[in-house]
């Protein structure tokens, strides 16, 4: 019985031919676990055999087994940014609070055009009725 959900291609498609994307997306998550050190020496061999000889993604099974997921999603901005420098990056010590900024000038134009056209529509109204 596999742990791989339902959903996996290995186990929705297994009768499905391997194609060369599908050999070299594995080979690359392979070589990843054996350089982060959770595949061993054999382990790690076998894999890329199995990989090379199969001719159904069902025959992949075991060989994705056990990796690391992919991730099925990209790291939001505002934590990317907090590895390095960039327009998000913090710029004070955790738990400080960041200093506060007013609005840019688009938000005082925005601001002022919102509020004229509340008075014009006051007007209009007292007007009308």
């Amino acid at each position: 019985m596999s742990n791989l959900p339902m959903s996996s291609k290995y186990r929705a498609t297994p009768d499905k031919p391997v194609t060369d994307a599908d050999r070299d997306e594995l080979t690359t998550r392979v070589n990843d676990a054996y350089t982060d050190g959770k595949l061993g020496d054999e382990d790690y061999h076998a894999r890329l055999d199995r990989i090379w000889a199969a001719a159904t993604l069902g025959e992949l099974v075991p060989v994705v087994e056990g990796l690391p997921p992919v991730a099925t999603h990209d790291v939001p901005a505002i934590v990317a940014a907090q590895d390095g420098p960039g327009p998000l990056a913090p710029s004070g010590r955790p738990g400080e609070l960041a200093p506060i900024t007013g609005p840019g000038r688009s938000g005082l134009v925005l601001l002022g055009v919102g509020g004229a056209a509340l008075i014009l529509l006051v007007v209009l109204l007292v007007v009308l009725l």
